[in-house]
């Protein structure tokens, strides 16, 4: 079975981690005097921004309902999560390639190689942690599913640009202290040169795969296809209800909007037929807690 992820200690944990990283980036860049690692620093200052933004689309996700937003501010989160996506695919991927582009054609020197590299392994701890705290919600979240399945149907968007990002970071560093290592081993500028355009094109494809799928949510995905299975179960197991003729949801942000039409067991009146739905609507929000808003529609054909 799955459960709800704690999202926000999965975004704490990134943030944590790439304020740690930004400092060892800093401090090295100041030691060698080097460009590159100073770029790196400023980075993984962005990293922590893209946390930030995160953190204030949950804020705003909170705001409660409104005459102007009379379903609430949840949507807001998808909104700061495809901005996220945006700048990973901007400031990390394209400018990743760009640099990689820049230094196969005015290649330099490394500047403290064992010190970059220590930097690198240093950072490659801590995203490991922030990607063990991450997957954690994930697997609560996902229950059965494959994470590819997970990645596709979640409705959780701070949560799935999370784990992009934390992928992504593990991934490219892994290609960074290969490219490293080789050049050392080498003396060849080319590895490195290679390596840095490898990851700004692993960030770019990561970048684009998170757009898309936050891009549906923005346009107005429904719950995911197992929890509408669950909702369509409960309804048609209600001996209030004789058939389901139609039924529409809506995921905002945390909370969801349910619109159902069905035939109702037939009653003695009108005012039976409305304390039946109203039994039906208290019970359904009790079982399903993301359930906020509810919209019942008492007919004979769809």
């Amino acid at each position: 079975m799955s459960g709800h992820a704690n999202s926000l200690k999965a975004i704490l944990l990134a943030l944590g981690a790439n304020f740690a990283i930004f400092a060892a980036k800093l401090v090295a860049a100041i030691i060698t005097g080097s460009g590159a690692m100073m770029a790196e620093a400023v980075h993984s200052l962005a990293d922590c921004g893209n946390q930030g933004l995160l953190l204030l689309g949950m804020r705003q996700a909170r705001r409660p309902p409104s005459d102007e937003y009379p379903l609430g501010w949840g949507r807001a989160l998808y909104f700061w999560s495809f901005v996220v996506a945006v700048l990973l695919f901007a400031v990390g991927g394209l400018f990743s390639v760009y640099e990689g582009v820049h230094k196969l054609t005015q290649p330099e020197p490394l500047k403290w190689p064992w010190l970059a590299l220590g930097v690198l392994l240093f950072a490659i701890v801590m995203e490991s942690i922030s990607m063990h705290g991450c997957l954690h919600e994930v697997n609560r979240a996902r229950g059965e599913q494959s994470l590819w399945r997970w990645f596709r149907e979640t409705r959780s968007s701070e949560l799935l640009v999370i784990f992009g990002e934390d992928l992504a970071a593990l991934f490219g560093l892994g290609l960074a202290t290969l490219a490293v290592g080789a050049t050392m081993l080498t003396g060849n500028l080319l590895f490195d040169a290679l390596g840095t355009i490898a990851i700004g094109v692993l960030l770019v494809v990561v970048a684009t795969a998170l757009a898309i799928e936050v891009k549906a949510l923005l346009i107005g995905q429904g719950v995911e296809p197992r929890r509408r299975a669950a909702l369509l179960a409960f309804l048609n197991n209600r001996a209030e209800v004789e058939e389901v003729l139609n039924l529409i949801t809506l995921q905002m942000g945390p909370d969801v909007m349910v619109a159902v039409k069905a035939r109702m067991a037939p009653t003695s009146d009108s005012l039976s037929l409305i304390e039946a739905i109203n039994v039906v609507e208290r019970d359904m929000k009790a079982e399903f807690g993301d359930v906020r808003w509810s919209f019942f529609e008492p007919d004979v054909t769809d």
